[in-house]
């Protein structure tokens, strides 16, 4: 049989205290706790931020950098687009071999936006494309051009 504590017995839990929960800013913030804390004898203190819902450049903060400021002085004004002797010479070499530009396309593997882009100047010149290009047409594009 099994031999029971032979020890004074004593209670060591310690007391549980229940308390309220603190009220989130934003109960406090409420126009019916306001109240009711102006009505109790409370201090109430009212805070305006400082040019808070505005929308208004503020003076005191130093000087205000926007973001286009910033991505100007932080990245390349714009890219480089394709030169005009570029886009003349594979005008040239196109209608030289009677060519459309949708058929030129198609034998380069590129769509035809490309080519119109290449030969508009609104194209960022890539060596890949302009080089399928001089083997497609037979003319030098890339390099200096004499």
């Amino acid at each position: 049989m099994p031999s029971r504590f032979q020890g004074s017995l004593t209670q060591d839990w310690d007391p549980v205290v229940l308390s309220k929960r603190k009220p989130r800013s934003r109960e406090l913030k409420d126009p019916k706790a306001v109240n009711q804390a102006l009505r109790a004898g409370a201090a109430v203190e009212a805070v305006k931020k400082h040019d808070a819902g505005s929308n208004k450049k503020s003076s005191t903060s130093g000087p205000v950098m926007y973001a286009r400021k910033l991505d100007e002085q932080t990245e390349p004004a714009g890219f480089e687009k394709v030169a005009p002797e570029v886009r003349a010479a594979i005008q040239k070499a196109r209608l030289a071999k009677k060519m459309s530009q949708a058929e030129l396309a198609k034998l380069i593997n590129e769509r035809a936006q490309v080519v119109q882009e290449y030969e508009s100047g609104k194209a960022v010149p890539n060596q890949a494309v302009l080089a399928k290009m001089e083997k497609v047409l037979d003319v030098k594009l890339r390099g200096r051009i004499k």
